[in-house]
């Protein structure tokens, strides 16, 4: 569809807490270009709960009657706009149909409803959903993070032993220690509603014994951290799109993965651990658990993503990885060279977004 066709609104963000129809559309949009679960209404719907400020608005583009593109935006600035993009939500909050380019749908914005509008964001952008380009007189791509992803297929014993030597040798050393000791390992899958906040609160118990409580980080059951994967979670969990995994230690809980799956990907939204136990690596433990059992039920899923920022432990499991994005958009080839001229390209897109949750 031309571009010059789209006619947009901008209205109140709570119109889509609100509005039925406005999240049946936003959920087709999103189905038809990246269908991930921490984008659907239920997740935006939360996110705008316990992180939204008032200040979010909702643009509605439409061409021939019909919704084709809906955005969250906040002011980041003097005349300056980006997606929300609270650290909790791995992607920026937009969908679309998937045949319009990201940067001409970014064009036909800044020159809607925004009034004078003189830099859009759109950030955290995942190059498998809108192809990144090349920069131009007007627009600007940067880097965010590098993310890792796993592929399930094939058997586990075929992944297992693709793996690193040293990483195979320390979890048969671990799991041996562990029989001696007489300690049992149990992974449980938690999917059922009604489980979901007694999980959110066993995570927050885990998460504020270590390191992030320290930092004020940590889940906990009566911060906004904790009300929001509570309500993600118990939100998706009617839909069968909750998943959690939890690592025991005879009847201790030292590990857990906080999850969304949908069509066959499964994407780790937080991990902790008992950061107390010295002698073992119960997260990793998990990990191995939980991709053998990936594995023995392929396809149900096809493929794990983290969308966090790369480290040093996802290269010992994938060498899978790919780029996210920003793409920043200036009203005017004159804005772009003055906001060069004023900072660095890096520290503007690190002011505009904020880092995703550690996973």
């Amino acid at each position: 569809m031309p571009i010059q066709s789209i006619s947009w609104t901008n209205q109140p963000a709570a119109s889509l807490q609100q509005d039925a129809e406005l999240q049946r559309e936003w959920n087709r949009l999103n189905a038809v270009r990246s269908d991930l679960p921490f984008l659907a209404s239920p997740a935006m719907i939360a996110a705008l709960k316990f992180f939204g400020d008032g200040s979010e608005r909702l643009l509605v583009g439409k061409s021939a009657g019909a919704i084709v593109a809906m955005l969250l935006l906040v002011p980041a600035g003097k005349l300056r706009w980006r997606t929300f993009q609270p650290s909790q939500i791995p992607l920026g909050a937009w969908v679309a149909e998937r045949e319009l380019p990201l940067l001409d749908l970014t064009r036909s914005l800044i020159r809607g409803p925004l009034g004078l509008c003189l830099a859009l964001s759109i950030t955290q952008v995942d190059p498998l959903f809108a192809e990144r380009g090349a920069d131009e007189a007007d627009c600007k791509y940067a880097d965010y993070i590098e993310t890792a992803w796993i592929d399930i297929q094939g058997t586990f014993e075929d992944y297992w032993n693709a793996r690193g030597k040293n990483l195979r040798q320390n979890m048969r050393k671990q799991r041996a220690k562990l029989l001696s000791e007489g300690v049992t390992t149990t992974m449980r899958v938690i999917r059922e509603r009604d489980a979901m906040a007694q999980a959110v609160a066993q995570y927050g118990q885990l998460e504020s014994s270590g390191w992030k409580a320290e930092g004020g980080t940590a889940i906990h059951p009566d911060n906004a951290q904790g009300g929001f994967y509570r309500d993600l979670l118990e939100q998706a969990a009617i839909a069968d799109e909750a998943v959690v995994y939890e690592y025991l230690f005879d009847d201790r809980v030292v590990a857990m993965n906080l999850c969304l799956e949908r069509n066959g990907v499964l994407v780790v939204l937080k991990t902790t651990y008992d950061e107390s136990i010295k002698a073992f690596s119960p997260a990793f433990l998990l990990r191995q658990d939980e991709l053998e059992e990936l594995h023995r039920t392929a396809p149900v899923t096809r493929r794990l993503e983290y969308y966090g920022r790369l480290m040093e432990w996802h290269t010992r499991w994938t060498e899978n990885r790919r780029t996210l994005y920003h793409l920043t958009l200036y009203r005017w080839p004159l804005v772009k060279k003055l906001a060069n001229r004023q900072r660095p390209p890096e520290a503007a897109h690190a002011a505009q977004s904020p880092q995703s949750a550690d996973t």
